[in-house]
């Protein structure tokens, strides 16, 4: 190949996209190895670049093999050939019907050739239709033949990416390939005669797309992450990086070669890795690793095709962090012998004093975060936590502490690590610090030493009883502070407290029997407060146990009952309720007053037991009824109380089964027979008189509609308004038959009335003119005519309506073939005069001014 770069080619590299062919640097191309080559021809791509301007230039060149035999024993020769002179070439037609005749003359069966692959290079710059081959079958001198193609790429998807010339038989590829979409195409090329008839059988083409490095290597994660132990040894894997290349993979277009561009931080090297450049496995290549002085590791790899040249391959980069773990080879190191902490003391609870100490940092060097820590020679009262983080530990109390019993506390710490360290390291595996904690005192709060205070007394003592002193204890022995009370807690208001000494005293009766008492027991809660900087407080509780006294009559159990008339066939249980407790409340005791003497005489009172006696009839029989019947109930307090209750006894008839009637019962009410009668015949009245009310309306209402309104016409000066109903659209949607309007049926209602005396809004009496028929069909052009007759006749019939009355009529709709009727003019002519209308009074005032107006209005 021979190229001129315009500067003596100085530098000047050549390169192929074979790995089977190379050139040399005067441009002779040359086989590499010996090569089996698979078809009849072969298109390389010779890429010239120069390192020092880094320009790139590309030609293809096609190499045709050919057959010894053929060429008489000559080596194949190369030649380089430029896209336009493809379709000069006499070697591109091929010849695939070719048949062959015998000596005879007699001509041999025909025998198909294998047509070579055809390769065409990807991402060709043109120009397009670009030819690739030329077909032709041997027949083409005998008639004319038609060539096509079929398959993916011709006449399927993607369709016309490869074209034919149906006369010359020249195949074409009319666009750029991309070998990334499709690799290779299988087409059958068919040779046909004018009439469509098959001349040859179908050939098999099969194109392949020659691959070129135009995709970079992509890796599958931009940020990689990995870890190594500190302290490894040279060669301990550590992570594996991959990049994947689009281009293919059996040439250097797709061999991907990786290597490290940085690593930061470069210490204690600057290169502690090295990584695989065929696999992506990144090693270490250097002792050194130490988690305490560097961390983490950032790695920029970079992965290159074109098996890793760095001059025309193409390139991308990734990220490798690599932790470094850590390993047990430090032991933990106090960094002071002696540490002094102050403590600030503070209530740990209520009537407790304690201190709780600071924290207390072991500032350990090295070790693992898994610490032991251990006190030696110290005081029970302190255990350690972890609050802050794996090198740091709270010495806090275990037991409460008091600073008036010890200000100081003297402690012995040894910390150790909990895993043995790593195998080669020669160090002690733990460490010691005395630690002094000093107790500074504060202000602690009073405390009841006796809380609860528990005190026992009788219910019902009288006010300013004085029940016991409630007193607090101020902790703080070193300062000279008071102490002052005052009530929390007091639900019912009973209590008082002295502000100075804590004396309780009774402010009320104390009930044992209040809803504020829960099991016998009422419960206060008071405050004890200091005067110290800043204020502290404590409460106490104070429980009264109330013992009972029998303060509190029963209740006679139940209020309402009912009996049958006659005795023998029930009875009424009774009992009592009582407030009070046991030994205040039953067996209770049931009697019957002497006074009135007919309580005894009716009742009597049988006892069951200590708590329920029965009340029943001592006569045979008591009329029904309801009956107040007064009982005493004595309880077995010391001294007993009483009470007279009063139970309502309804008396009333019962049937065989001992249960009271229906009507016993409303007679038990209060109600005799004859009441009863009275009330169900008032009943009876009050709805017949309701029955007569609606049927006197009714008949009312009748007659109103039917009578008609006399009234003398001659005295009737009154507008009647009659208001038809909605007559619908008018004409357009309705044909009325206005002679029905015009010509009633009958005049018996109108013959038959009184002389001179009628309805301003009836018919009169008098002859009836002839109106004009309207015909059954009628013409559109007689509707004028037919109108202006009516009008005359109207005029001069005083049975016409209206009869002095104003009809209103609803809207009858928009628009009408019959056009408008407000030309038409009255048959009688000439100017009236209407001033006579304001004689007529303040009715006609309105007419008055319509009318009377002159040529003004």
């Amino acid at each position: 190949v021979k190229f001129n770069n315009c500067a003596g080619n100085k530098g000047v590299r050549y390169e192929t996209n074979s790995l089977d062919f190379k050139v040399r640097a005067d441009g002779t191309m040359y086989a590499a190895h010996q090569v089996q080559m698979p078809s009849k021809q072969l298109i390389l791509m010779v890429t010239a670049w120069d390192p020092q301007t880094l320009g790139r230039w590309e030609a293809i060149v096609r190499f045709l093999v050919a057959e010894k035999s053929q060429h008489n024993g000559h080596k194949p020769k190369g030649r380089k050939t430029l896209p336009g002179e493809l379709a000069q070439q006499q070697s591109d037609t091929l010849l695939p019907w070719r048949q062959h005749q015998s000596v005879n003359g007699l001509r041999r069966q025909k025998r198909d050739w294998v047509i070579p692959p055809i390769n065409v290079p990807e991402n060709s710059r043109g120009p397009f239709p670009q030819q690739l081959v030329r077909i032709r079958s041997d027949k083409d001198k005998e008639i004319h033949i038609r060539y096509s193609i079929t398959g993916v790429g011709a006449d399927q998807p993607p369709m016309e990416v490869f074209s034919i010339d149906p006369v010359s038989g020249r195949m074409y590829v009319t666009r750029p390939m991309d070998r990334e979409e499709r690799a290779s195409y299988h087409l059958r090329a068919h040779a046909v005669d004018m009439n469509g008839n098959k001349v040859e059988n179908p050939i098999d083409l099969y194109i392949y797309v020659i691959d070129m490095n135009d995709n970079r290597p992509e890796f599958i994660n931009q940020v990689y992450n990995g870890s190594v132990d500190e302290g490894s040894k040279p060669g301990t894997y550590v992570m594996t990086v991959t990049a994947n290349d689009a281009d293919d993979s059996t040439t250097a277009n797709g061999m991907v070669r990786y290597r490290i561009v940085t690593q930061t931080p470069q210490s204690p090297s600057q290169n502690m890795f090295t990584i695989n450049s065929e696999t992506g496995d990144i090693v270490t290549v250097a002792a050194g690793l130490d988690r305490e002085k560097v961390q983490q590791y950032i790695v920029i790899v970079q992965a290159t095709d074109m098996e890793g040249n760095l001059n025309y391959g193409l390139s991308n980069t990734a990220t490798a962090i690599i932790t470094v773990t850590d390993v047990n080879d430090n032991p933990p190191e106090f960094t002071t012998s002696t540490v002094s902490r102050v403590g600030r003391c503070s209530p740990l609870g209520a009537g407790l004093p304690g201190c709780v100490s600071p924290r207390i940092q072991s500032l350990v060097r090295g070790g693992t975060p898994h610490a032991v820590y251990t006190r030696v020679l110290a005081s029970s009262h302190f255990s350690f936590s972890q609050p802050g983080g794996p090198r740091e530990k709270m010495q806090h109390l275990a037991a409460a502490v008091d600073y008036e019993m010890n200000r100081a506390f003297m402690l012995t710490v040894m910390v150790s690590n909990q895993a043995p360290l790593a195998s080669g390291i020669q160090m002690s595996f733990q460490s010691t610090a005395g630690v002094t904690i000093s107790v500074t005192d504060v202000n602690e709060a009073p405390y009841f030493p006796t809380n609860h205070k528990l005190i026992r007394l009788e219910e019902g003592v009288p006010t300013g009883t004085v029940l016991t002193t409630f007193s607090a204890v101020d902790p703080d022995r070193f300062m000279q502070q008071a102490v002052r009370y005052s009530k929390l807690s007091d639900p019912a208001n009973w209590l008082n407290i002295n502000a100075t000494n804590g004396q309780i005293t009774t402010a009320a009766v104390l009930d044992r029997e209040s809803d504020y008492i829960k099991n016998n027991v009422y419960e206060a809660t008071f405050l004890a407060a200091d005067n110290g900087i800043p204020p502290a407080s404590g409460t106490g509780t104070l429980q009264i146990y109330l013992i009972d006294i029998n303060d509190n009559a029963p209740e006679l159990l139940p209020k309402e009952a009912q009996i049958c008339e006659k005795p023998n066939l029930n009875v009424i249980n009774i009992t009592a309720a009582d407030a009070d407790i046991d030994p205040n409340v039953g067996p209770f005791v049931f009697e019957l007053p002497s006074v009135p003497s007919a309580v005894r005489k009716n009742w009597t009172i049988t006892r069951l037991n200590g708590d329920y006696a029965q009340l029943s009839l001592r006569i045979m029989y008591l009329e029904a009824g309801v009956y107040d019947v007064p009982i005493i109930v004595t309880d077995s307090g010391n001294p007993p109380l009483y009470n007279t209750s009063v139970i309502k006894v309804k008396v009333c008839p019962c049937d065989e089964n001992g249960d009271c009637t229906t009507i016993g019962a409303v007679a038990a009410a209060g109600l005799g027979t004859g009441a009863i009668v009275a009330i169900l015949i008032c009943i009876i009245i009050l709805l017949t008189m309701v029955l007569l009310f609606v049927v006197w309306m009714k008949r009312r209402e009748k007659e109103r509609h039917t009578k008609q309104l006399l009234i003398d016409p001659e005295d009737d000066v009154r507008d009647n308004i009659l208001k038809y109903d909605e007559e619908g659209g008018g004409e357009e949607d309705q044909d009325y038959d206005l002679s029905q309007l015009q010509q009633p049926e009958t005049m018996d209602h109108v013959l038959n009335k009184t002389p001179g005396v009628r309805r301003v809004d009836e018919r009169p009496i008098g002859a009836e003119p002839q109106y004009p028929i309207r015909p059954v069909i009628p013409h559109p052009g007689d509707i004028g005519d037919f109108i202006n007759e009516g009008l005359r006749a109207a005029d001069n019939d005083p049975t016409a309506p209206p009869y002095d009355s104003l009809l209103v009529f609803d809207y009858e709709g928009s628009g009408s073939t019959a056009g408008s009727v407000s030309s038409l003019n009255s048959s009688s002519s000439g100017d009236q005069d209407y001033d006579y209308l304001n004689d007529w009074g303040p009715r006609f005032k309105k007419l008055a001014d319509m009318y009377g107006g002159g040529e003004e209005d």
